[in-house]
């Protein structure tokens, strides 16, 4: 029963910090807000903000989290395949992924935060790509393959959620999935 009470305090402490962060960084720029700054808005000491975290880099990176794990595998309902519909449900995923993080921040955050969302999310595309080619592919050509196919899912979702093309989710995805099934069908041929 203790444990069970000092995990619920850990998750509302941690929760705490995690939200006394979010309101900071719609006021100030991410260099200038302290550790005491975060503490103080949380109402928690220095020490409990260390006890959960080293620095606010691992703070900005624990709210990012498993998110992008988490959206591949809601999208692909768990299900490792290298096909059409998987690689359309991969863009979906990653356009979702892309809409998550609704912090009201200022736009210096813009170069720190988008950096880390697409190397994770191109991460646990390749993890995903990987597993899915492994027995289509020695490991030679999944080498070659998985990170050139993992860009190109993350840039289709990039290009919508950054408002750059007027497609919507779902014609991105189909565009890409035709590009990624296509591009490989053809190269097999071409080595065949």
């Amino acid at each position: 029963m203790g444990t069970k009470v000092l995990n619920v305090r850990n998750t509302q402490t941690k929760q705490s910090l995690i939200n006394a962060f979010m309101q900071l960084v719609s006021e100030k720029d991410f260099e200038k807000i302290r550790i005491a700054d975060i503490s103080q808005r949380a109402h928690v000491n220095r020490a409990t903000f260390y006890a959960h975290f080293n620095d606010k880099y691992e703070l900005l990176d624990y709210m990012i989290g498993d998110s992008a794990s988490a959206a591949i595998v809601e999208f692909t309902s768990g299900t490792v395949k290298f096909d059409q519909d998987s690689i359309f449900q991969l863009v979906l995923g990653a356009c979702y992924f892309y809409q998550q993080p609704k912090m009201k921040c200022r736009s210096s955050y813009i170069g720190l935060v988008v950096p880390q969302l697409k190397e994770k999310m191109i991460n646990e595309l390749k993890i995903y790509l990987d597993k899915s080619l492994e027995n289509m592919q020695t490991e030679i050509e999944r080498d070659f393959y998985v990170p050139i196919f993992a860009n190109i899912i993350n840039e289709g979702a990039l290009q919508w959620a950054s408002g750059k093309v007027t497609m919507n989710q779902e014609e991105i995805a189909r565009r890409v999935s035709l590009l990624v099934i296509g591009g490989y069908q053809l190269s097999k041929e071409r080595i065949v």
